[in-house]
Formats: structure tokens, C-alpha cells, sequence
């Protein structure tokens, strides 16, 4: 199957912002007016007790200054882990223009005020069963899923305002980012940026 067909954009790396999260601003637009399906969801990859990789995607929430935003409850895998090691990597790709981001950095979580908000403006489904506190456990039948969601959805009839005590907003924190524009001559453009004293350094890579 043919990979990278084109056409695809050029990347302009010598007029890249000073900020990695500038840069992804401006290709997150591009993703977007590109009819990119879900632009915002992404890898996100940990590592376990004994240090093998786990990955999963999820939803990007939100970026700033501070980084790159993703919720979770830390009762499941992803959160014991960020918990034992905040060190984590974020992968992007919007396919149809050919790009990638790789983001290194720390999670840690955002304040209980922001975990709150974006628990609360999650679909009355998705708090339902972040309120089971159950994610990854081995599941009997369906009957018991649709008996824990019931229950959960009664308490939240009962107390709409009701948050789950283990959700938490991550913050991914970067020192590296790179953004990838491939090219259908696989003469591929590469420019990292790297967390420096003050502010960003930024260098081109070899395809």
C-alpha cells in the first residue's frame, strides 16, 4: 500500500516560532482545515513498574503555556503509571498532510479547580462510567457493566455536580518536541526543539 502519496504541504522550518507550542497551534489549524478526522486525539506512551512501554490514545483537552492537556482517572493504568513515572511521550499524526509531533516531557496534574471543570463537562455517559472507578478490571458480563452504570447515573441524577475523586487534568510539560513533515521523496523535514536555559533551541535532523 502506498504511504505518503501527496500532495503535501512544505514546512518552512527557518520561519518556525520561537515556541514549540506556537508551531503546533499553527499545524493544528492546518489539521483542522484539512478535514484531519479527530486532529486532537494522540498517543500517549508510559512505562509500567518494570519498565515496559504501554501506549494508548487519547483526546488532547487543551494546549498553553504549561503544555499539553489530557485527562484521566488514577485508578487506571495510565495514571498508576504517571504516578511510579511522570516521564511521557505524546505522538501526533494528521495523515492527510503527512505530519507527525513527538512531544517528551512530565506529567504532573493540574490543580483540583481545572480536574473538576473538565470532569463536569464531560457527556452525563462518559462521567457515568469514570464514576465506576473501574477502568481496565476484567469484566464479567454485560449485565454488570450496565448495573454500575445505572447506579452511577442515579447518583448523578441525584447530584449533577457530583465529580469523581480520583479524575485528574494532566499537564504534559515538554523539553523536546519534533515536528515531522514527511515528503514523497522520503527527503523528510525534521525540527526539534529542545528545552534550553532560556526559552527553546531549535535544530534541523537528517530525514
Amino acid at each position: 500500500m502506498k504511504s505518503l502519496a501527496g500532495p503535501l504541504p512544505l514546512f518552512d522550518m527557518e520561519g518556525a516560532p520561537d515556541t514549540p507550542q506556537g508551531l503546533f497551534a499553527s499545524w493544528f489549524r492546518d489539521a483542522v482545515e484539512a478535514g484531519v478526522e479527530e486532529p486532537h486525539a494522540m498517543v500517549l506512551s508510559t512505562v509500567d513498574e518494570k519498565g515496559a512501554p504501554d501506549a494508548r490514545i487519547l483526546i488532547l483537552k487543551n494546549l498553553d503555556h504549561r503544555g499539553w492537556h489530557f485527562a484521566s482517572s488514577d485508578q487506571g493504568p495510565k495514571g498508576r503509571q504517571i504516578a511510579l513515572n511522570p516521564h511521557v511521550s505524546l505522538t501526533f499524526y494528521w495523515p492527510r498532510l503527512g505530519r507527525q509531533v513527538r512531544i517528551r516531557g512530565m506529567a504532573r496534574r493540574a490543580d483540583i479547580h481545572e480536574s473538576d471543570a473538565d470532569f463536569l463537562a464531560r457527556p452525563p455517559g462518559a462521567r457515568a462510567i469514570a464514576l465506576t472507578a473501574r477502568q481496565s478490571e476484567p469484566l464479567a458480563s454485560a449485565q454488570d457493566l450496565e448495573e454500575a452504570l445505572e447506579l452511577q447515573r442515579q447518583r448523578l441524577r441525584e447530584r449533577p455536580d457530583l465529580v469523581a475523586p480520583h479524575w485528574g487534568l494532566f499537564i504534559v510539560t515538554p523539553h523536546e518536541v519534533e515536528f515531522w513533515q514527511g515528503d514523497t521523496e522520503r527527503r523528510h523535514r525534521r525540527l526539534r526543539y529542545r528545552q534550553a536555559a532560556v526559552g527553546w533551541s531549535r535544530e534541523k535532523l537528517w530525514p
